[in-house]
Parts: structure tokens; sequence; C-alpha cells
């Protein structure tokens, strides 16, 4: 009897569009890659074949060059101070997401596919991509992405979130910073600032009638956020608040966003996350990395105030991909990064709004 694992060829697409960055090119390929026992081990043949070390050819340089391989900080391993802080230090997932960082298992999970397929998007070892996922899979816990919920979101540039949202019958207000905000940090040459309803919406996801009825957008500093944007159900950003001038500015905002909810409302925020040190770290008007010691004092002032922090997992992710740092000009895979001489990479918080707000 052969007792086998059978990979099925929708497992065997995933991988190849998420390695390689393209779809199988025929039934053959398919049907060769189907004799592997296992997804560990079909993983690793694509990565050591010669396809996928021609489109990577910063890995050889980043393994040998030193400073830049990446190894597992020990702050890492060390649970916080506080007890009352909650902590893990498992290989995160996405079917019970937590506050955890951007890991390469995660991106083979059965709902990484499912959401991915709502944003219309083909699964790739993305960070931003993980993000909005990782979004997702926090407000789908949440029991929040359902009809007549409503969201807030911070930063959103061009992002499909709220079109996908507004598909699901959630009412939206969405927003990105003021047209001199923009200019001044240099966003505008990016092309992916809103400024306008129209830029959010994506037509591949929701019909333009749905859009328009169920999304709103304007423009809010998030150093300065309006008091007539409350009692939302969750509100959202991604990869946005380190370009708020300092560590404080960033940590402030997710405070304050915290005061747009009714209470058991959840924000859920994304952003760099320092793992080469928990001690120095990059602080400049326009970039931050936040460290260990950052979400942890955030984490202590936040339950202070009566708010819920959802359990914080900083583990680093032990596949190959996770060993891997891009390096400029970037890549796929595009987990870890070498930032102006530190590696960087996304952590998802997720918080409850408490009963009583400490500020009244």
């Amino acid at each position: 009897m052969n007792l086998r694992p059978l990979i099925d060829d929708d497992t065997i697409a995933l991988a190849i569009r998420l390695l390689l960055g393209r779809p199988p090119r025929d039934t053959a390929e398919v049907a060769a890659l189907r004799e592997h026992r296992s997804t560990a081990t079909l993983r690793l043949a694509l990565m050591q074949g010669e396809e996928f070390q021609r489109a990577l050819p910063r890995s050889t340089r980043a393994s040998s060059s030193p400073g830049i391989a990446y190894a597992l900080p020990l702050d890492l391993l060390r649970p916080p101070d506080d007890p009352a802080i909650p902590w893990r230090f498992v290989a995160p997932d996405l079917r019970q997401p937590v506050s955890q960082l951007c890991t390469a298992s995660q991106f083979e999970e059965p709902d990484y596919r499912r959401w991915c397929g709502a944003l219309r998007e083909a699964p790739k070892y993305h960070r931003k991509q993980w993000e909005f996922v990782w979004q997702l899979a926090v407000l789908d816990k949440a029991g929040l992405l359902k009809p007549g919920a409503r969201g807030l979101g911070f930063g959103t540039g061009r992002e499909k979130m709220p079109s996908l949202f507004a598909k699901l019958g959630i009412e939206v207000v969405a927003s990105d910073a003021p047209k001199t905000t923009v200019e001044t940090q240099g966003w505008a040459a990016t092309g992916q600032h809103a400024t306008s309803q129209d830029d959010l919406f994506h037509d591949g996801i929701v019909t333009e009638d749905v859009f328009a009825a169920r999304v709103q957008f304007q423009e809010v500093d998030m150093n300065a956020i309006p008091a007539t944007l409350t009692g939302f159900d969750f509100c959202w950003s991604s990869c946005a608040l380190e370009h708020l001038g300092s560590i404080k500015h960033g940590l402030d905002f997710i405070d304050r966003s915290l005061e747009t909810l009714r209470p058991g409302g959840i924000a859920v925020h994304t952003t760099e996350f320092n793992l080469s040190s928990d001690e120095a770290t990059l602080e400049t008007p326009g970039l931050v990395l936040f460290r260990r010691q950052d979400v942890l004092a955030l984490a202590a002032r936040l339950m202070a105030a009566g708010h819920r922090v959802w359990p914080i997992n900083l583990h680093p992710g032990d596949a190959p991909i996770d060993a891997h740092i891009d390096l400029p000009p970037y890549a796929l895979p595009h987990l870890k990064l070498l930032a102006q001489g530190w590696v960087t990479t996304s952590l998802g918080i997720a918080v409850e709004r408490g009963p009583v707000n400490a500020r009244g």
C-alpha cells in the first residue's frame, strides 16, 4: 500500500506562483512536481532549481557579505519583564492570528490563498501583500467582516481594502494624508497617494454603484485625527505609521486611533519591525523602525488604559525563505529586507478598545 501523502494540483500551482512568480507552464510540469512527498520537499526543490536561483542573484551575496546574513537576535527569545503582557513565541499562523511578524509559512496556508483571491491577487512572497492578508484574518476572527460594520482606514493610498470591505457590505471611511504633508515628505512621486474616492475603486473587486454607496474619502493627518471620526467597529493602516516623524509619533498614533472605535472595536496596524537590534534603530523624519522594546512599551501603555492587546508573537520564522534578506533593488521573495543598514520586516499589531478611555 502506498501511504505517501499526495500534493494536489492547486497546491503545486500555488507553490510555483509564490516561488517562481508565474503560473505552471503546462500539465507536464505539474505532473512532475506531483511526485514530491510533501509541501516541504516541493518547496525545497523549487528553491534549489535554476529558475529560482536566477531570479535571486542577491541571495548568494547576502549570505556571503559580512553583516547582511540574517541571524536570530537573542532579544526576540526573551519574554517581557512584565508578565501581564500577553506573549507567544511559536511559528505564527493565520488560522489563529495575533500581533505577529510576517513569516514564510503563513504564505502556504489555505487562508492566505483565500484572502488573496478576495483581493483578486495571485499569492506572492511579498510582505506588503501579507499585511493586507493578516489584517483580513484578524478582522475575520473578530467577526467584523460582515454587512453593517463600519471601518476607518488611515493612509490607505490606492490599496484594495476599501473596495473589498464595500463588497462585504461594510461602510468605509478611507483617508490619506493632506496634500501639503504628501508634498513635504515626497510621497506624491510614488503615485500611491489617494486624493479622492475614485483612487480607491477597484472594479475587479466590487461594482461601481456598491463602492460609491459604501466608501467615503477624506484627508486626515495621522498626527492629528479629527475628533469627529468616532464609533467605528475597526480601523486599519498598512505601513503608514512609521512615516509620521518619530517612534513617539507612531506609537501615539496607535493609541489615538483607538479613540475612533466603539468599545470592543479593533485596530489592526502594520509597520516596520527592527530585526537587527532592540537597542539602536533607524529614526528619521521619513522612516523609523520599531524595536521590541517599543512594542512592549506600547502594549503596557495600552493595557494600563484598559485596552486589550492581542498576544505579541515575534517569532521570525524558520523556513529557508525566512533567512533570505532582500537587498536593493528589491525583488521576490521580499519578507525581510535591508533598509539603510537594518534588517526589517512587517509587524502586525492588533488592539481592542477597552470599555473606558483613560483620557475620558
